[in-house]
C-alpha cells in the first residue's frame, strides 16, 4: 500500500507537469521489452495528466514501437520526417496542438547530439528524458541533480560514455533546455520514480536553481505547519499556529526542491541583547541524511552575519551531537539566553539543552 507521503509527493507534481512538453528519447532496440512496455504505460498516464509528449526513437523498429504506443492507448501520431529535418519541429507542434502525442525517428543521432537539442528547443520542451541502456554513474552511483555549470567536475568522476553524456546534457541546458534527465532504461518503473520524487533515481542536469533556500511565502504556511506538527509529536517541539508563523513570516526560510518545500529554519532576533535564535529547524523525513539541516543552519547564520549579529544560539532536546559535532556550537546554559527567551523557556517546562556559537565577522 502506498504511504500517504508517497501519494502527496506524486500529487504535488501534477499541476507543474500539466501542459508542459516532455521529449522522451528511448533506445528501444537495446532495452528489455518489459521495461519498454512499462515505460509506455507510464507515458500513457502522463498523457492523461495533460503532459504533451514527444517520443524520439533512438533505435529499433520505429513502426513496431509506434504500434505499441497505440496498444498502450497513447494517442500518438507518427511524424513523417526524421528529427534531423528542420521541418520536423513544425509537424510535431501541429500534432501536439491537436491533443496528440508525437513519435519521431531519432535513430540518426546520439541521445543528446546537437540536432536533438535544436529540435527540442524548437518545440519548447520543459524536459529531455533519455532512457538509455546505460545510466550515468559518478563514482559508481547516480548523481541525482547536477547544475550545468558543475557538470565538468562530475564528468571527471565518470567513465568516458557517462562524461560525454554529462557534458552534452550541460550544453543543452546552457542553450535553454531547463532539465535533462538521463535514466537507466533497463530499470522498470524508472520514469515514474524519476519524475514523481524530489530526489529522483537517475541523473538530472539542470540549468536553473533546482534546490534553493528562499523566504517563506504565505502559501507555504500550511506545509510548514504540517512539518512542525509531525516534529511536535515526535520531539516535543513548541507547537505553533498559522497566526504565530504569519506574524513572524519574515523570520522564516524554507528549502525548496523544484519549488516543493522540504525543510525550514527560522532566525529570531534579539537586537537589544545582540544575539539571535536559530529555531524551527526541520527537514522532511524523506530528505534526512543529505546535509540539508546543516545547509539551513548555515543559511540562518549567514543572515545573522549580514545583520551584524555576533552570536546565535539554539535549543534542542535531541540534537546535541548535530549542533556540537557538525556545526561547532558550544554547550551553554540558561544564563546565555536573552531574558525574554529564558522566561519563555522556563514557562514551557521543556528540558531542552542550550547551544551557542560566536559568528566571525
Amino acid at each position: 500500500m502506498a504511504q500517504q507521503s508517497d501519494v502527496r509527493e506524486v500529487l504535488q507534481y501534477i499541476p507543474q507537469f500539466r501542459g508542459k512538453v516532455f521529449f522522451v528519447l528511448i533506445e528501444a532496440g537495446l532495452l528489455p521489452e518489459p521495461a519498454v512496455a512499462e515505460t509506455l504505460l507510464d507515458l500513457a498516464v502522463l498523457e492523461d495528466l495533460g503532459v504533451k509528449l514527444v517520443l524520439g526513437v533512438l533505435g529499433g523498429d520505429l513502426k513496431d514501437l509506434f504500434d505499441w504506443t497505440l496498444e498502450c492507448e497513447i494517442m500518438a501520431a507518427r511524424v513523417s520526417r526524421p528529427i534531423t529535418d528542420p521541418l520536423a519541429a513544425t509537424e510535431v507542434i501541429e500534432i501536439l496542438a491537436r491533443g496528440q502525442s508525437a513519435v519521431i525517428d531519432a535513430s540518426a543521432t546520439g541521445p543528446l547530439d546537437v540536432p536533438v537539442v535544436d529540435f527540442a528547443l524548437r518545440i519548447g520542451v520543459a524536459k529531455i528524458i533519455a532512457l538509455l541502456e546505460e545510466a550515468i554513474l559518478v563514482d559508481g552511483a547516480p548523481a541525482h541533480a547536477i547544475r550545468a555549470a558543475d557538470a565538468g567536475k562530475f564528468a571527471a568522476h565518470s567513465d568516458e560514455a557517462g562524461a560525454a553524456l554529462l557534458l552534452a546534457a550541460a550544453a543543452a541546458c546552457k542553450r535553454g533546455v531547463p532539465r535533462v534527465h538521463v535514466l537507466n532504461g533497463r530499470q522498470q518503473g524508472v520514469l515514474v520514480d524519476e519524475l514523481f520524487s524530489n530526489e529522483g533515481v537517475g541523473t538530472m542536469v539542470h540549468a536553473d536553481s533546482y534546490r534553493v533556500i528562499r523566504e517563506l511565502r504565505e502559501e507555504d504556511i500550511p506545509e510548514l505547519l504540517g512539518m512542525i506538527g509531525r516534529s511536535v509529536r515526535r520531539t516535543k517541539l513548541v507547537e505553533r499556529t498559522y497566526e504565530d508563523i504569519q506574524s513572524r513570516i519574515e523570520d522564516f526560510r524554507v528549502m525548496a526542491i523544484d519549488d516543493n518545500v522540504v525543510g525550514c529554519v527560522a532566525l529570531h532576533e534579539y537586537p537589544g541583547e545582540h544575539c539571535a535564535e536559530v529555531a524551527c529547524l526541520y527537514v522532511k523525513q524523506a530528505h534526512e541524511g543529505r546535509g540539508y539541516g546543516i545547509e539551513l543552519v548555515r543559511h540562518a547564520e549567514a543572515l545573522a552575519r549580514e545583520r551584524g549579529i555576533p552570536r546565535v544560539f539554539a535549543l534542542s532536546n535531541r540534537a546535541a551531537e548535530f549542533f556540537t559535532g557538525k556545526l561547532a556550537y558550544a554547550p551553554a546554559t540558561l544564563a546565555d539566553l536573552p531574558g525574554s527567551r529564558r522566561e519563555q523557556y522556563e514557562a514551557s517546562g521543556r528540558d531542552s539543552l542550550v547551544f551557542t556559537r560566536m559568528l566571525a565577522p
